[in-house]
């Protein structure tokens, strides 16, 4: 009996162990039948329901009429006829400064004053001539009819005929000074001399820069402000040989402040160089800032787009094109789960080319079948749940 038992009991043993062996691979299969990954490096998958409140649209890449453009560097200018370094005619001291960087002038208007008493002694020499020229005139008579008696000698009337033409001549250089003091000849008198001039803008501007200061001495070589008009500010840009024959007269040209791209501005191609720049391949090409020219300034370093001839190409909505892992991505539609309507979206990569009216002209770098669709609107929710669940 009792070797009946151990016997019994050692078949339970067995079997015991061998059902305990056998509950093993059962376990390691049900680790192995658990559901795949969603995301991957390549793509993703949404619900429809996440399709419906994320807001996801498909569509077809289209043939769309594009406008070309051609990307380019350039630098703003205002042109020499519209700059002015503002000197004095006469030395002298400055007694008074009417303007500072930044200031609006008019053309004619008073920028500052000089003081110099040589200015009054060049209007009572312009006063006193005519009382010499009064003299010489009568002697020059009185020494031609004696000398048309035979009463007077030939080089006392020559000698009086050259004198009368020497302070004609002196009156008209007198003159000339007056004037260019500012002062109007007619004006004068014996009791209005005037000691201190006026310095006047040549042109209409903004005053760039005031170089002196008051009491400083000032000579013809002293630049008193600088002035500058940009009413005709234009734009140098630099295009290479290759693009010259895509590019003519009155082309539109959008372009931004290379250091502040947030506003944009326009101008017109007015003229193509005709040289290379220093060594270089490029030609400068010159067109006239138009609109609103707030906040330009001449110098500033520009990034533009030339408008080109429109053209078909292959395009998308520009916000259907993310950046992911330093490259341009769309999503194209893998595949639909049938049962549970997921939908399974692939990366795409493309390279970007001209944008407009809200499209973007796409090469894709990867083939897809004819009629595939694409995510059109709601990428970057897709990139942002298919990079979230990666970091995971």
């Amino acid at each position: 009996m009792n070797k009946l038992l151990i016997i019994f009991l050692f078949a339970v043993s067995i079997s015991l162990v061998s059902c305990g062996g056998k509950d093993k691979p059962k376990e390691a299969v049900i680790e192995e039948k658990k559901e795949p990954e969603e995301e991957s490096e390549t793509g993703t998958s949404l619900t429809a329901e996440q399709i419906k409140t994320i807001g996801v649209q498909l569509g077809m890449i289209e043939q769309k009429q594009l406008t070309a453009s051609l990307k380019t560097n350039g630098v703003l200018k205002v042109p020499n006829q519209n700059k002015a370094s503002i000197n004095s005619v006469y030395s002298g001291v400055i007694r008074s400064l009417l303007v500072q960087p930044g200031n609006t002038v008019t053309k004619g208007q008073t920028i500052a004053t000089i003081a110099n008493p040589e200015f009054i002694q060049v209007q009572s020499e312009y006063i006193g001539i005519d009382s010499k020229m009064v003299l010489a005139e009568q002697e020059y008579n009185r020494q031609k009819e004696l000398n048309a008696g035979n009463a007077g000698a030939l080089k006392n009337l020559q000698s009086a005929e050259a004198e009368l033409k020497s302070l004609r001549s002196r009156k008209a250089t007198l003159q000339q000074q007056v004037q260019l003091m500012g002062i109007d000849p007619s004006n004068l008198s014996s009791g209005k001399l005037i000691s201190v001039l006026s310095i006047k803008s040549p042109i209409s501007g903004i005053v760039s820069n005031v170089l002196v200061k008051m009491g400083s001495y000032v000579d013809l070589t002293t630049v008193v402000a600088e002035v500058v008009d940009n009413s005709q500010l234009h734009l140098d840009l630099f295009v290479y040989e290759k693009d010259l024959s895509k590019l003519k007269n009155n082309q539109t040209i959008h372009f931004t402040i290379t250091n502040d791209p947030g506003k944009e501005y326009d101008a017109k191609i007015f003229s193509l160089g005709s040289s290379f720049e220093n060594e270089s391949k490029a030609v400068s090409v010159h067109a006239m800032v138009s609109g609103n020219k707030t906040g330009l300034i001449d110098g500033m370093n520009v990034t533009a787009n030339i408008s080109l001839d429109k053209q078909v190409m292959p395009a998308i909505p520009s916000e259907a094109i993310v950046s992911y892992q330093g490259k341009d991505i769309i999503f194209m539609v893998d595949s639909v789960d049938n049962k549970t309507g997921d939908t399974y979206f692939k990366i795409i990569p493309v390279a970007k080319g001209t944008s407009d009216i809200g499209y973007t002209e796409i090469t894709l770098l990867n083939d897809i079948p004819l009629g595939t669709k694409v995510v059109t609107k709601g990428s970057f929710f897709i990139l942002a749940k298919m990079t979230n669940k990666s970091e995971d």
